[in-house]
């Protein structure tokens, strides 16, 4: 089963729309949790993170989290988990 892909952002970020076209340009399923306008998804964001900010963007395949990745390893990660 391949592990779900959630995408912790806003739309006005400019990395986090970056991060919504990488995922669609390799055909990849996901959900984008915009934490601006839905406290569920900014509270379900503090919680991966100690110090409980909004440390976005923030991808996570399954368990692990990858907070603003560089391409290189999103795709390492990617392809590691997918």
């Amino acid at each position: 089963m391949m592990p779900k892909i959630k995408l912790y952002g806003t739309e006005r970020c400019h990395k986090t729309q970056y991060y919504k076209k990488y995922l669609e340009d390799l055909s990849l399923e996901y959900e984008f949790l915009d934490v601006e306008f839905h406290e569920v998804y900014a509270e379900a964001l503090r919680n991966l993170y100690e110090n409980r900010k909004l440390n976005f963007p923030t991808l996570t395949i399954g368990t692990k989290k990858l907070r603003n990745p560089s391409d290189k390893d999103l795709k390492k990660w990617i392809e590691k988990l997918l």
